[in-house]
């Protein structure tokens, strides 16, 4: 073995998938996507720089007929400096990611043989992936050589996705060998030098969740943009086909284009844009608006949430009478991306991204490449966009009047956004260019290659359990946003426990208005928020909707008769549309003209098998028969494998009870004593604390020792410790 040459010797690896110099495959399969093409585009722009001697990419080699005979090649020169090495392990076939943890250890055995072959060893290796993480810390530490990664998505956050795609925990942990992915995740973050990740949200709200979470060894270096695709107006734009395809339906299509681009899914939050615009005659005086939704031959063929979207924006297109303003084109295609951009800046236009909640933001960064200043949504990787980038305005994407503000802003002070156009296009290259891709992360691991740059390690211990073992559940009204001080306290226990403890929100709200409160009080996102009375789902941190938990519900749910039956009866009022859901009827109950018991025998007579619930005496909610509060904690609980007892429920109205009642923990706080709850039985498991809202929590998470044993305590057997209501 000679010594190291004088320029950089990097070994990426991404052990699954079908990666090769040209021709990606992207899309072939769930292991052919993004990371494949983020691997590729990083050593070549590394590969350019003049400081690294040579890039190798370890991948698995795979002799297999149904794949090109360029994945069974040893070694593929990409270019001078580059080069893929494909490795023997596992079965000569092609085989998916979640099948190869038993071959990982030959992979890094047979890398090690391969380096033994060489004259000289790697300076960094980088894996990508769980899986690639696992081999390069097996190599990092076997060669002390510093182990750079990049997690591209990780098992606890994808645990969650998988919920709400209805896997049941058993299945996830077989096929997805999810407990063997997050122990390999844990290593790498105990061996890594480095952890690079594409935004500060990511750091926050995934890695957190990890035992070996150090947030100093933890960079943002967000991946490249082609900027030879998206580029600035040429001229042409305005004469093309496309455009008149694009216009063909507006009334004054010379106006400046408001552009919005994403799936027609509700996160994306498309409706509160039209909403923002459909109340603004000034935005629409001035501005057309361009919804690029996917594509669609007949709605009814798409699956639920995205017919959703588009029959809430066709009701507010009605309701606003936006004909002639909005165009919502049905197809689209992928190739066709760069120059809508470009049609929408040479008219003057904007780009607008209103989602709930943005991981990264690649749209943002294509818009700005092309021309276009932006307006995005507060919520995470376009507060670094705009930060680096100074290219546009962060609304709050739950207050459509932002962003109309941050719209008319936009088209009302043309040398503001003159400036952040010039700016947009200097930050994107700037920042999200591979080429200043790379000169980042040079920067990044030459000291650390230096040996001048390495990270102290403090000790850090693993938890018993691999995952949250116990939940604290509470809903929003009458129980939190009641005292300011307390709600601190509160919310800093939450944050130490976040690693051990599930926080549940269980809400009669909407998710919209749920979301709006849990912000204007700085309250922390849950991990799990069940709203509309138990309807629907959410997991962190994309807000998944458990499209199972709405299939289960379903049965026997005929929302149209419900609706006939109650709509004209006595007593009974509609509350607003924003109150509505499909698998929800809410009336307000005056109970001077009728009674829950004759509500519930009408329906019994027609047969209706419901859910009916009354909150505060005055919300009457009609839901399916196998759905509500508590029925949707139990199923949480399962999909969690989380422990009944050791779940504590802080009720605040009758809505709650079923999550009270059973083999769960329950308080009720003392500004609720007299309320809905009062009848609730004295047993050990139900607290009536002497303090109100948060006060009240904190004081029954103290009663049951919560974050200890999770327990009544051992003398409580209905003594003068437990608080019966007066």
């Amino acid at each position: 073995m000679t010594e190291k040459p004088t320029n950089v010797y990097i070994a990426l690896i991404s052990v699954h998938g079908l990666l090769r110099g040209n021709n990606l495959e992207l899309g072939r399969d769930a292991d052919t996507g993004g990371q494949i093409l983020y691997v590729l585009e990083l050593a070549q722009a590394l590969s350019e720089r003049p400081e690294v001697g040579k890039v190798e990419i370890f991948t698995r080699l795979v002799k297999d007929k149904t794949v090109d005979y360029e994945y069974a090649q040893p070694l593929e020169k990409v270019n001078d400096k580059l080069s893929i090495i494909r490795i023997e392990a596992g079965p000569e076939e092609y085989i998916f990611k979640e099948q190869l943890w038993d071959y990982l250890d030959a992979f890094a055995d047979n890398m090690m043989e391969y380096f033994r072959d060489q004259e000289h060893y790697p300076d960094i290796i980088h894996s990508h992936y769980a899986d690639s993480g696992y081999v390069g810390s097996q190599l990092a530490n076997q060669l002390s050589i510093p182990l750079i990664h990049t997690g591209h998505s990780l098992g606890r956050v994808k645990r969650a996705r998988l919920f709400a795609n209805g896997v049941s925990p058993k299945e996830i942990a077989e096929q997805y060998n999810m407990s063997r992915r997050i122990n390999a995740e844990e290593h790498v973050l105990a061996t890594a030098e480095r952890v690079i990740t594409s935004t500060h949200q990511e750091i926050e709200e995934q890695y957190e969740i990890y035992d070996f979470y150090q947030p100093e060894q933890m960079r943002v270096i967000p991946p490249g943009t082609n900027l030879e695709q998206f580029q600035p107006p040429r001229g042409d734009e305005l004469n093309s086909e496309l455009y008149q395809q694009l216009t063909y339906s507006l009334t004054n299509p010379n106006k400046p284009i408001i552009l919005a681009l994403s799936r027609p899914d509700p996160r994306k939050n498309i409706a509160a844009l039209i909403e923002s615009y459909g109340q603004s005659p000034e935005l629409q005086e001035k501005s057309n608006l361009l919804v690029i939704a996917g594509n669609r031959d007949d709605v009814d063929d798409l699956e639920s949430g995205a017919q959703q979207v588009f029959h809430e924006i066709w009701s507010m297109i009605d309701r606003y009478d936006l004909y002639g303003k909005v165009s919502l084109p049905k197809h689209h295609s992928r190739n066709d991306v760069a120059f809508i951009y470009r049609i929408a800046a040479a008219s003057g236009g904007v780009f607008v991204n209103p989602a709930l909640t943005e991981p990264f933001g690649l749209t943002l960064i294509e818009a700005s490449a092309s021309g276009l200043p932006i307006v995005a949504t507060e919520d995470g990787g376009p507060r670094d966009i705009i930060e680096n980038c100074q290219n546009g305005i962060l609304i709050d994407p739950l207050e459509p009047q932002t962003i109309t503000h941050a719209l008319l802003d936009m088209l009302n002070k043309p040398d503001m956004k003159n400036q952040m156009i010039k700016d947009g296009l200097i930050g994107v290259k700037q920042h999200y260019a591979w080429k200043s891709h790379a000169e980042t992360y040079l920067k990044l691991i030459t000291p650390i290659v230096e040996k001048s740059e390495r990270l102290p390690r403090t000790p850090i211990s693993r938890r018993s359990a691999l995952y949250k073992d116990r939940a604290l559940v509470t809903s929003l009204d009458h129980n939190l946003i009641g005292n300011p001080e307390a709600l601190s306290k509160l919310i800093a226990l939450l944050k130490e426990h976040r690693k051990s403890t599930l926080f549940v929100v269980a809400t009669n709200r909407r998710m919209d208005s749920a979301l709006r409160l849990l912000k204007h009080y700085k309250l922390p996102e849950p991990d799990t928020l069940i709203t509309s009375s138990g309807t629907e789902i959410y997991y962190a941190p994309n807000l998944n909707k458990d499209k199972y938990w709405a299939k289960h519900i379903e049965f026997h749910w005929i929302r149209h008769k419900i609706k006939d039956l109650l709509d004209s009866h006595p007593g009974l009022y509609l509350q607003p549309k924003s109150e509505q859901t499909p698998f929800k009827i809410s009336y307000y109950l005056n109970e001077d003209v009728t009674d829950l018991e004759h509500i519930n025998g009408i329906l019994h007579q027609e047969d209706e098998s419901v859910n009916v619930q009354l909150s505060f005496d005055k919300y009457l909610d009609i839901l399916p028969m196998r759905a509500s509060k508590g029925m949707a904690l139990r199923y949480v609980a399962d999909r969690w494998q989380i422990p009944l007892e050791h779940i504590l429920v802080i009720g605040g109205s009758g809505a709650d009870e079923n999550m009270m009642r059973g083999n769960t923990l329950a308080v009720v706080v003392a500004n609720r004593h007299k309320e809905e709850l009062s009848h609730l039985p004295g047993l050990e498991t139900i607290y009536y604390a002497k303090k109100s809202y948060e006060e009240g929590i904190l004081e029954a998470i103290e009663y049951f020792d919560f974050f200890g044993k999770c327990s009544p305590p051992e003398e409580n057997n209905n003594s003068t410790e437990i608080q019966e209501p007066e």
